[in-house]
């Protein structure tokens, strides 16, 4: 029944920063955009790979309150193949990691950072005795 997960959506407050940090940064692809029904800007297409996409939307404005322990969201992971590699690239840009590379208790390599609207970025090295390439 279900295939896969298509998208994933985020509304930016300024699309060019956005745009610049998962094309120019990260280096995925714009693909497609679509405009609403009055011909303005609505959604930018971030092509991650084939069938697989980051929707990121015009005109975000508010920011939630930050809580402790939120319902909901947590972050997003992006598979890397090196770990230390990734990392470097992103202080190279100017992004700044919250998390240096640490092996966590799966046995994988992550790193954290944030996008430009502070939406937190897992990036991980899965390591061939973690669960994930186990199961």
């Amino acid at each position: 029944m279900i295939q896969g997960i298509a998208h994933l959506a985020f509304d930016v407050a300024d699309m060019e920063k956005s745009l610049h940090f998962y094309c120019g940064i990260l280096g995925f692809t714009r693909a497609f955009d679509i405009p609403d029904d009055q011909g303005r800007p609505w959604i930018e297409y971030i092509k991650v790979r084939d069938g697989q996409f980051i929707e990121l939307f015009y005109g975000g404005r508010n920011k939630p309150e930050h809580v402790q322990q939120p319902i909901g969201f947590s972050h997003l992971c992006l598979e890397v193949r090196d770990i230390h590699e990734i990392a470097g690239h992103l202080r190279k840009h100017g992004v700044p990691l919250d998390v240096e590379p640490v092996q966590g208790k799966d046995h994988n390599w992550q790193c954290w950072a944030k996008d430009p609207d502070g939406n937190r970025i897992e990036f991980m090295q899965l390591d061939p005795k973690s669960p994930q390439m186990n199961c």
